[in-house]
């Protein structure tokens, strides 16, 4: 069953001051959802949810790479609304390093890497499990990449982390039904300036070689993670790739 409207349900964005995490709270505040966004800088978050439509939203510091902090966070976020419904991990972090130079990509970049991108969204999951599955539908949703499936990335450690994300989804979504429901979103180029020193030059060069002819917005990664709340309801473990295509090239 679709559902058209969110009134009443609490969704937390971790990285909500992200271009992605942003728009998916928007998205999820347009239909009527009650949005909690995350950052590190608490003044910029605090600013950042004064953008969203109007509703009962609130703004909230936390630093995914640090588990009492979520810990900290899904305690502050059950006192205030008393529920929790939805979770979505937007949190990211990269580097371009090309993937033959090994030395590069040393041990620090690389622990970095995972508890950034795949160690905190387990680590947000594992704090709000509780409040997720007290409501009976609960559902988390992971911003992966098609670097995940092509190994094709910025380096190859996030592309190995974010492979783990569609693991995660399966192996969650698995250990967490019928209550929680586990579900991957996994975007290819986006237009965010997420990874440092992609230019327009480069989005130009990607658009060109996607088979849509258009490089993603933050705002079709949004659409994909409402639908994942209202209309994919049948659905988990399991990855919803939104690339226009480019996986296929």
């Amino acid at each position: 069953m679709t559902i058209t409207n969110l009134s009443g349900k609490v969704a937390v964005i971790i990285g909500g001051t992200g271009g992605i995490g942003f728009a998916a709270g928007r998205a999820l505040a347009n239909v009527g959802a009650s949005v909690v966004l995350t950052g590190r800088d608490a003044e910029r978050t605090a600013k950042t949810v004064e953008d969203l439509p109007a509703g009962n939203h609130m703004a909230a510091r936390a630093e995914v790479a640090d588990s009492a902090s979520l810990q900290a966070l899904a305690a502050d976020v059950l006192h205030h609304y008393g529920r929790v419904d939805i979770l979505v991990n937007t949190s990211g972090f990269t580097r371009a390093i090309p993937h033959a130079d090994l030395d590069a990509l040393d041990d620090a970049l690389i622990d970095q890497l995972f508890a950034v991108n795949w160690r905190g969204q387990f680590a947000a999951i594992r704090a709000f499990a509780p409040a997720l599955r007290a409501g009976g539908e609960g559902l988390v949703v992971n911003v992966g990449s098609i670097a995940g499936r092509t190994g094709q990335g910025s380096n190859v450690a996030y592309c190995a982390a974010k492979a783990g994300l569609d693991v995660m989804a399966m192996s969650l979504g698995r250990a967490l039904a019928p209550d929680i429901r586990v579900l991957n979103v996994s975007p290819g180029v986006v237009d965010t300036g997420f990874v440092p020193g992609r230019d327009s030059s480069f989005n130009d060069r990607a658009a060109k070689t996607t088979p849509l002819r258009r490089i993603g917005h933050a705002e079709d990664v949004a659409d994909a993670i409402v639908a994942c709340a209202t209309s994919l309801r049948f659905a988990t473990g399991t990855t919803i790739v939104v690339d226009g295509g480019r996986q296929l090239g």
